[in-house]
C-alpha cells in the first residue's frame, strides 16, 4: 500500500485533462470513491504541469489566475497588513470561509494573516490541487462555507528531481530564485517508502517609485478639478490651530509660509509595491505497510519564512485612544520656540528624520501528521490520524516613533497625565530627566541624536496552534440494491476532535500607549470542537434506459463547540446521466461557521484607510439629498464645512482587529449544473454550473468610509459609536472597523468550464482549457436588518487599506490556456480577463457628477511559455504579461490601483526560466 492510500480523501489520481477516464478515485467533496466526472459536487482539478508552465513562484500566485478565486484573500502585492503571506478565497467570500487542506488534513494557519499561507507550500512538491466549488461544511467542518482547496503533495517517489528557476522583470527588479530537490526510495520490497524534499525560494520586492503609474499617489478625485497628489502629513511641521493655522515651517526651520500643494509629501517613493519574501522548506514523508490491515504513515513539514516591506515615515497628529498622552500634538503657549507666545498651537508632522518604516517578519511553521490506515474487513477501510501544527511569528517595525519621547524633546508636560486633552505647559525638566533626550524646536529639523531618542523598533509576537484527531471509516460497496440496475450503496463516517489557539503579544511600548501608532494589548484565546460526520451514496439506477447513472448522496455533520454549543449541517446531492454523453447534477447544503480564533482574538492595529472626512465634502455632489444631514452633523460638532481644512486629505486613521463579542454565522448553498462529454467529440468535456450562497449573521468588516457616511448622513446612526472624538483641531482621531456581525450576504453566479484535447497529427497535440465565471449578484447587508447593497460589478476603490476585505467583484472573469505539443517541444499561451467595474465607496456608486474618475475598464493579460524535454532534462522559459499591460488606475490613495485584483499587472512584464533534471 502506498501513501496515496494512506491519506484517504487526499489521494486522487485525477488529471486536469478532458479525458478523465473511469478510474474509481476519491475526489475532494466526498469520502467515497466514484468515477471521475460523476460526482454531484463541482470540483476543479489542477495538475502540477499546469502550475509549473506559468510564471508562478508560489501556489497563491497561480490561484489568482482562476476566476473562482476571489481577491479578498491576500497576494504578494499587498504590503500593508499581510506582509509576505498569500491567502486564497473562493467566490469573494473571504479566506476565512474556505478550508485549505494539505493531503486532506488541516494545517496551522499564519497568525498574522489568519489563513494557510500559500507561500509556505512549495510549487515543486505539489502533485495536484482540487478545488471544491461548493459548500463543504457537512464533511470538513465550519470553515468550508464557500468550498475546499485540497493541495496534494507528491508521495511514493522512487526517483530524484532537482529544479532550478529564476526570473526578473523588464525593469530589473522583482528578481526571483528557486532551488529545490526531491528524492524518494522504496525499501523492504516496496512495502515502505521515504520521500524527502527541500526548497529555497526568494522573491525580490518592487518599489512604488519604480513604476511611473504608482510613483505619486493621487489623493483627490473631485469632478472638474485637478487632482491632488501626496499627503497632508508633511516632512515639515504644519500648524493646525491658533494664529498660525494654515502655515507650514520652511524646510530649514527658519520662518513659515502658507501650506500649498507643493508641500504635500509623496509617500509613494518610500513604499513597496510587492513584498520581499524568502522561504526555506524541508519535508519528510514515510509510510510502511505491515500488512493490509496496518499501514503506518507520517509526514513532517517545516518552513521558515522571512518577509519585508517598506512604508513612509510615521505621521503624527496626536495619540490614539486609549493612550492618555497628549492629543492633539500641541506646543505649549509658554514654550520658547512658540512664535505665537501666549497661544497653545496644534501641529502635525511626518517624522522623516526617523527614517522610513520597514516592516519585517519571521515565521516558523511546523506541521506533523501521523496515522495508520488499512482494511478492517471485506470492503471496510479506516484511516486514523493525528495532526499537530504550530506557527510562530515575530513582527518587527523599524523606525517607529516613540510619542512619549517626542513630547519629552519638545518639553511638553501634561498637567493631568490621565487625560489626553489635558492642558499642557513647557517644562524642559521632562527631557533633562530622561537619558538620551535632547530638547528640540518642533519647527526645525530634528537632530541625529534626537532622532535616535525619538524612534524605536517595535517587536510583536504571535502564535497559532492546531491539534486535530481524525478517524474515518468507509465502504464503497456495503450492499447492492436488490433490483435490476441498482448499484452498491457506499457509506462513510468518522469522528474529529480539534482545538485551535492563538495569541498576540504586542511590544511593551505599544501596550503602554507610548508609540505613534495605536495602543495595543495582549489578546489570546481558542476553542475546541468535537464532531461526528457521515456520508451515504446510493446509486439508484445504473446502465438502464434513461439512466446511465442516477445517484443520490447525503452528508451530515454534528458539531459541539465549547464556545457556542451544538449544531448540525447537512447536504444532499443528485447526479443523473440519462445517457453517457450528458450528466445533470445538483447539491443543496447548509453551513454553520463559528468565529475563527483570529476574528475573536487577533490584536488591533492602526492603518490609514483611503477615506474622506464627510465635513470636507458636505455637499450635494457627494451626498445628494442627504448633504443637509452631513452639514448638520458637522455643525453640531463645531465644524463649519465651508471653511473646514482637513489635515490629511484622502486618508483617515482606522483601527482594525478582532472582536470577542462575535456570534456564529449560518448559511445555505445550492448548485445546479450539467457536464457534457460527447462521444462524437473525443477529448471534449464542458460543464455549466449555477451556484448560490446565502449567509446570515455575516462576520465581516465595513470600510472606514462606510462608517463615516452611515453616521454623518444618518442612514445608520449606530456607526457613530465607531468614530472617536475629534481632536481640538476638529480632525478625525480614528475610525474603528473591527470584525462584527453585519447582517446577511447573498451571492450567485455561473461557471463555464471547458477542456478539449485533440491529436492534430500523429506528432502534434492541441490542448485547450477555459474557465469562465459570471457573477449574477452579490448582495450584502452592512448592519442587521439594514439595506441590501448589490456589489456585483463594483470595485471598492478604498479597499486596498481594508485588509482582508473584498477589493472588488467583477461580473466577468476568464482564464484560457492553449498548449501545442510537438514531440518533446510545447508552446503554451495563457490569457486572463478581468471585467470592468464601477467604483463604489460601500454605500454609493461614483458617477461623472460625483467624481473625476468613477470606473475601471476590463483588462486582458497575456502570457507565453515554451518547454523542451531532452532525455532526463526539462527546459522551460516564459514571459508573463508579455504586452506589459499596466494595471488600470484606481483612486485608492495608496498605490493608484487595486493591488488585490491586478497583482500580476502591478509587477509588469516578467521573464523566467527553469531547468529540471530527473535521475
Amino acid at each position: 500500500m502506498n501513501q496515496a492510500a494512506a491519506t484517504s480523501n487526499s489521494a486522487s489520481n485525477t488529471s486536469g485533462g478532458a479525458n478523465g477516464g473511469s478510474e474509481n478515485i476519491v475526489v475532494t467533496g466526498s469520502f467515497l470513491r466514484t468515477s471521475n466526472n460523476t460526482n454531484a459536487n463541482p470540483v476543479q482539478v489542477i495538475t502540477a504541469k499546469q502550475i509549473q508552465q506559468t510564471s508562478a513562484s508560489t501556489l497563491g500566485d497561480y490561484l489568482q489566475r482562476l476566476p473562482s478565486i476571489g481577491n479578498s484573500g491576500a497576494s504578494n502585492t499587498q504590503t500593508n497588513g499581510f506582509l509576505g503571506a498569500s491567502c486564497s478565497d473562493l467566490r469573494n467570500l473571504g479566506s476565512n470561509r474556505v478550508l485549505v487542506l494539505i493531503d486532506g488534513k488541516r494545517a496551522a494557519q499564519d497568525p498574522g494573516a489568519s489563513c494557510i499561507d500559500m507561500n509556505t507550500i512549495p510549487v515543486q512538491q505539489i502533485a495536484s490541487v482540487e478545488i471544491l466549488k461548493d459548500g463543504g461544511s457537512e464533511l470538513y467542518g465550519a470553515d468550508a462555507v464557500s468550498g475546499v482547496i485540497n493541495i496534494k503533495l507528491k508521495h511514493d517517489v522512487d526517483t530524484a528531481t532537482i529544479t532550478m528557476r529564476g526570473g526578473i522583470t523588464d525593469q530589473g527588479d522583482g528578481r526571483t530564485g528557486q532551488l529545490s530537490a526531491l528524492k524518494g526510495f522504496n525499501f523492504d520490497h516496496g512495502k515502505g517508502n521515504v520521500t524527502l524534499f527541500g526548497q529555497y525560494m526568494t522573491s525580490g520586492p518592487v518599489m512604488q517609485r519604480d513604476r511611473a503609474w504608482a510613483a505619486n499617489p493621487q489623493i483627490s478625485n473631485d469632478p472638474g478639478e485637478a487632482p491632488l497628489y501626496g499627503s497632508g502629513y508633511t516632512a515639515a511641521t504644519r500648524v493646525m490651530s491658533g494664529p498660525g493655522a494654515g502655515q507650514i515651517a520652511n524646510s530649514d526651520g527658519n520662518g513659515f509660509h502658507k501650506f500649498g500643494t507643493a508641500d504635500r509629501y509623496n509617500y509613494g517613493r518610500d513604499s513597496s509595491l510587492s513584498n520581499y519574501v524568502q522561504a526555506s522548506t524541508l519535508n519528510g514523508d514515510a509510510h510502511y505497510e505491515i500488512n493490509p490491515h496496518f499501514n503506518v504513515y507520517a509526514n513532517v513539514r517545516y518552513t521558515h519564512k522571512t518577509a519585508a516591506a517598506s512604508l513612509a515615515a510615521s505621521p503624527v497628529q496626536g495619540s490614539i485612544y486609549p493612550s492618555t498622552l497628549s492629543n492633539p500634538l500641541e506646543i505649549p503657549a509658554n514654550a520658547p520656540y512658540n512664535p505665537w507666545n501666549g497661544e497653545t498651537v496644534a501641529i502635525q508632522k511626518r517624522y522623516t528624520e526617523l527614517g522610513g518604516r520597514r516592516m519585517e517578519n519571521s515565521t516558523d511553521n511546523l506541521q506533523i501528521t501521523g496515522g495508520m490506515n488499512g482494511v478492517i474487513t471485506g470492503d471496510w477501510n479506516y484511516d486514523a490520524s493525528m495532526s499537530y501544527g504550530i506557527t510562530q511569528a515575530r513582527y518587527d517595525t523599524e523606525n517607529m516613533g516613540n510619542y512619549r519621547h517626542i513630547l519629552n524633546e519638545y518639553g511638553v508636560q501634561q498637567l493631568d497625565p490621565t487625560d489626553p486633552t489635558s492642558a499642557i505647559t513647557y517644562n524642559p525638566g521632562v527631557c533633562n530627566a530622561s537619558a538620551g533626550c535632547v530638547l528640540q524646536d518642533p519647527f526645525k529639523p530634528m537632530s541625529a541624536q534626537a532622532s535616535q531618542y525619538a524612534k524605536f523598533t517595535q517587536h510583536d509576537h504571535a502564535q497559532y496552534m492546531l491539534r486535530d484527531f481524525n478517524l474515518r471509516v468507509n465502504n464503497d460497496k456495503v450492499v447492492d440494491l436488490p433490483y435490476k440496475g441498482g448499484g452498491p450503496i457506499g457509506l462513510a463516517f468518522g469522528i474529529e476532535h480539534r482545538s485551535e489557539q492563538m495569541n498576540y503579544v504586542p511590544d511593551p511600548l505599544a501596550q503602554s500607549g507610548d508609540t505613534t501608532g495605536n495602543t495595543q494589548s495582549y489578546t489570546g484565546g481558542g476553542f475546541n470542537a468535537t464532531e461526528v460526520y457521515g456520508e451515504a451514496k446510493i446509486p439508484l439506477l445504473h446502465d438502464v434506459f434513461l439512466a446511465k447513472d442516477l445517484t443520490i448522496d447525503g452528508q451530515g455533520r454534528w458539531s459541539h463547540y465549547n464556545t457556542f454549543g451544538n449544531t448540525q449541517n447537512w447536504k444532499l446531492g443528485i447526479n443523473w446521466a440519462p445517457i453517457r454523453d450528458i450528466r445533470f447534477r445538483a447539491t443543496l447544503g447548509t453551513s454553520y461557521r463559528q468565529p475563527s480564533v483570529a476574528e475573536l482574538y487577533s490584536g488591533q492595529s492602526l492603518g490609514y484607510a483611503a477615506a474622506a472626512d464627510p465635513c470636507s465634502q458636505a455637499d450635494a455632489t457627494h451626498y445628494g439629498a442627504r448633504s443637509g444631514n452631513v452639514v448638520a452633523r458637522c455643525m453640531m460638532e463645531g465644524i463649519n464645512p465651508a471653511t473646514f481644512q482637513v489635515g490629511n486629505q484622502g486618508q483617515v486613521p482606522a483601527i482594525s482587529g478582532g472582536n470577542a463579542n462575535l456570534q456564529p454565522e449560518t448559511g445555505r448553498t445550492y448548485t445546479v449544473g450539467t457536464v457534457i462529454t460527447p462521444r462524437w467529440v473525443p477529448g471534449l468535456s464542458a460543464s455549466v454550473e449555477y451556484w448560490h450562497y446565502t449567509i446570515k449573521n455575516e462576520i465581516n468588516t465595513v470600510s472606514a468610509q462606510y462608517v463615516l457616511d452611515a453616521c454623518y448622513t444618518g442612514s445608520a446612526p449606530a456607526y457613530c459609536n465607531s468614530i472617536g472624538a475629534r481632536t481640538s483641531t476638529n480632525q478625525l482621531n480614528y475610525v474603528t472597523t473591527l470584525e462584527e456581525n453585519l447582517g446577511g450576504l447573498r451571492t450567485s453566479g455561473l461557471d463555464f468550464d471547458l477542456d478539449y484535447r485533440i491529436r492534430v497529427t500523429p506528432r502534434d497535440v492541441l490542448t485547450v482549457s477555459n474557465n469562465f465565471q459570471q457573477v449574477i449578484s452579490y448582495l450584502q447587508q452592512n448592519e442587521p436588518g439594514g439595506k441590501w447593497y448589490n456589489y456585483a460589478g463594483r470595485l471598492f476603490y478604498q479597499g486596498s487599506s481594508a485588509i482582508g476585505g473584498t477589493n472588488g467583484i467583477p461580473r466577468v472573469t476568464n482564464y484560457t490556456s492553449a498548449t501545442w505539443s510537438h514531440r518533446n517541444l510545447s508552446f503554451t499561451y495563457m490569457m486572463r480577463y478581468t471585467g470592468g467595474m464601477v467604483w463604489n465607496d460601500g454605500t454609493n456608486d461614483l458617477t461623472p457628477a460625483s467624481a473625476g474618475q468613477y470606473k475601471t475598464p476590463g483588462i486582458f493579460t497575456h502570457d507565453v511559455t515554451v518547454n523542451y524535454r531532452l532525455h532526463n532534462w526539462n527546459f522551460e522559459a516564459g514571459v508573463n504579461n508579455i504586452l506589459d499591460k499596466k494595471p488600470p488606475f484606481v483612486y485608492d490613495a495608496a498605490t493608484n490601483t487595486a493591488n488585490a485584483i491586478y497583482s500580476e499587472n502591478i509587477i509588469g512584464r516578467y521573464v523566467f526560466a527553469q531547468v529540471d533534471v530527473n535521475f
